[in-house]
């Protein structure tokens, strides 16, 4: 066994270009359906653990998709706003925990969230370096936008507009980055989190206030248009007193709020408060959202093993085609071997142990490429997702 070995390895040595070809073919036919499987099962795994560990989601009635998926990873089309009061409505019945959020606005490619402390508690996030959200203004940062963008504490973020034509509108806001979260391999990692005061100074619902001279506060000149501002507004420690909010703050807006309930029996009366069809918002359980979702990528899967088999049975037959003709190439090789001495099972036994090295090769390969890629590919399929 150890000279068919030997002689196995030569002839693959001597004869690189050709092995190479079908270590490769064969490489492509088992890594592709392996990293696909991989990925989806990353995938899989982290959209319903971060779905299972969110209860309850409202928001506004529309798609229920676009709401878990806005909720749950802060990507696609964000859904209209509705008032704080429904939250205070929640915690009043002492039915179910909430946590607001408001994720209408974007810095630099990233999703700013405005939350509250009890999110990070949910999410498991901790401060890789930097302090926490200190007052108006601060955020922290998610691991994969700090590494894009090469973000450090103490650095500056500012906030895109609505609309860069209104000159009326909020300016945006220059947030100071306070902290930089640790990676966590979920959504959070992509987004800026701050408190939800900040969001709503975004808004335009809160600004600060121009002083003049040594006039005092009844004499204040407001700063809320972008008239009055420069390109953008900023909160320091020397003017944080001066910014307030205008209006009930009941009536502020957020975009979704998680609902943690006490018990099931909370869990069932407050998807019963929202089932009415005059109701304009809509409670739903992410878990089954996500679940549907996992369905349909199921089905997509399906396809795409019909075409790797098809894929793999073409390849197969190349293989053999190709054996085929090495060993006839090889006529005069195998006959060397019966002058020397060599049986014809000898003969039989060198091809097959250059067979089992080549796919020993192939498989190895694939093995390594799809442990690499199937990260990537998890992370294709929540970009897909919530595209």
């Amino acid at each position: 066994m150890n000279n068919s070995l030997l002689l196995a390895w030569r002839y693959m040595s001597f004869h690189r270009g050709s092995t190479a070809v079908l270590v490769l073919a064969l490489s492509l036919t088992i890594f592709l359906p392996l990293a696909a499987r991989w990925g989806v099962q990353r995938f899989q795994q982290h959209a319903l653990q971060r779905a299972t560990s969110t209860p309850l989601i409202l928001g506004t009635k529309g798609s229920r998709f676009g709401l878990a998926i806005h909720a749950l990873y802060f990507r696609g089309e964000s859904p209209q706003a509705f008032h704080l009061q429904e939250s205070h409505r929640i915690k009043e019945s002492g039915l179910a925990e909430v946590i607001e959020l408001h994720a209408r606005f974007r810095t630099r490619g990233a999703t700013i969230v405005g939350t509250t402390k009890r999110y990070f508690e949910l999410r498991g996030l901790r401060l890789a370096s930097g302090q926490p959200l200190r007052r108006l203004g601060d955020c922290v940062v998610g691991a994969a936008v700090a590494s894009r963008l090469g973000i450090q504490p103490g650095d500056r973020l500012l906030s895109e507009s609505d609309n860069l034509f209104d000159l009326s509108g909020p300016a945006p806001l220059n947030m100071r980055v306070t902290g930089l979260l640790a990676r966590t391999g979920a959504s959070d990692d992509e987004a800026v989190l701050c408190d939800l005061e900040t969001t709503w100074l975004i808004e335009g619902i809160g600004h600060g206030h121009a002083i003049q001279g040594d006039a005092d506060e009844e004499n204040h000149q407001h700063s809320a248009g972008r008239q009055y501002l420069q390109a953008h507004q900023e909160v320091t420690d020397e003017n944080v007193n001066s910014f307030h909010f205008h209006g009930k703050r009941s009536q502020f807006p957020i975009t979704a709020l998680i609902a943690l309930p006490t018990s099931e029996k909370s869990e069932a009366l407050l998807l019963g408060r929202y089932l009415s069809p005059d109701q304009t918002l809509q409670m739903i359980r992410p878990v089954e959202v996500v679940q549907e979702l996992l369905q349909v990528i199921s089905h997509l899967r399906r396809l795409f093993d019909l075409s790797i088999l098809l894929l793999t049975v073409a390849t197969a037959l190349l293989a053999a085609l190709v054996l085929t003709l090495s060993l006839r190439l090889r006529q005069r090789e195998m006959r060397t071997f019966f002058l020397l001495g060599c049986s014809r099972g000898k003969a039989v036994q060198v091809v097959a142990t250059q067979l089992v090295l080549v796919v020993l090769i192939a498989v190895s390969l694939s093995f390594l490429a799809a442990s690499a890629v199937s990260p990537g590919l998890e992370w294709l399929f929540i970009r897909l997702m919530s595209a």
